[in-house]
């Protein structure tokens, strides 16, 4: 098995995610031994964002290290798990609010793929990026 980060660079359809964890400086911390749950959007995700807002984000580190911990659980938890409480803490500190029937959502992103099972985590494939608040 891969670690998380190395899970989604063989992916290949995490490459905005991948380059925003980089910027903000998680790599570390993602690709370390956690375990972490990680609401991981796929590159269109960020593409339907609305035009500069990717750029503005990697110019604000801190900004940006905000938006992508909101995307981040403390420990490694499946679909079956998460779905049995109406929100979680995200490692930024807000809730993150679930959806306890189909489809599976994450405040207002759908699960496209859910249940990938890193050597130091769990990601779920979302459609969207989610923000705090």
């Amino acid at each position: 098995m891969a670690s998380i980060l190395n899970t989604a660079a063989e992916a290949g359809c995490f490459k905005t995610l991948l380059a925003a964890v980089a910027a903000a400086g998680l790599s570390e911390a993602l690709d370390g031994p956690g375990p972490f749950t990680v609401f991981a959007p796929v590159d269109d995700a960020f593409a339907a964002l609305p035009a500069g807002t990717v750029q503005t984000l990697v110019d604000n580190p801190p900004q940006l290290a905000r938006i992508l911990k909101y995307h981040v659980l403390a420990g490694a938890h499946q679909q079956a798990q998460l779905v049995g409480q109406s929100e979680w803490p995200s490692l930024e500190g807000a809730p993150i609010p679930i959806r306890r029937s189909e489809p599976f959502e994450v405040k207002n992103a759908t699960v496209i793929n859910p249940d990938i099972v890193c050597d130091n985590g769990v990601v779920h494939v979302i459609d969207r990026v989610i923000l705090p608040g």
